[in-house]
């Protein structure tokens, strides 16, 4: 399994929406998914360029249009990546669940909490990248 598997539904309900918040919204989560699935991958990425990709996120999310308890989420969720390990990466996305469920629709929450299921039981279960 590869670390954007888990992502691609997010992906697939991102081409089907309209432009406009919503779909910037979906974009917003699907990157940050994957930064997070990203965290448990065996070999693990080098500590620098973990903190590079966070950092890339946060300024690619800070150009977005989103709703504002989207945005709070979303800056709550790299603040929890910023923790190196593998057990912030499943509680940020879990923690995001709720936020995408009421901005963007069930569906989306639905995702993201699949998403998050599926990286709390990867824990401790390599992952890896390319397979």
């Amino acid at each position: 399994m590869t670390s954007t598997d888990s992502a691609d539904p997010l992906l697939e309900l991102l081409a089907a929406s309209a432009r406009g918040p919503r779909r910037e919204g979906l974009f917003a989560v699907w990157l940050t998914a994957r930064v997070a699935l990203d965290q448990g991958l065996v070999p693990p990425l080098p500590e620098r360029a973990q903190r590079r990709r966070i950092e890339a996120l946060e300024r690619r999310l800070a150009r977005l249009s989103l709703s504002p308890p989207l945005r709070r989420a979303l800056a709550g969720t790299l603040a929890l990546l910023r923790d190196p390990g593998t057990r912030p990466a499943a509680m940020a996305l879990q923690q995001l669940t709720a936020p995408v469920r009421e901005t963007l629709g069930e569906e989306a929450g639905d995702v993201v909490a699949k998403v998050a299921s599926r990286r709390q039981s990867a824990v401790g279960r390599p992952s890896t990248a390319g397979r």
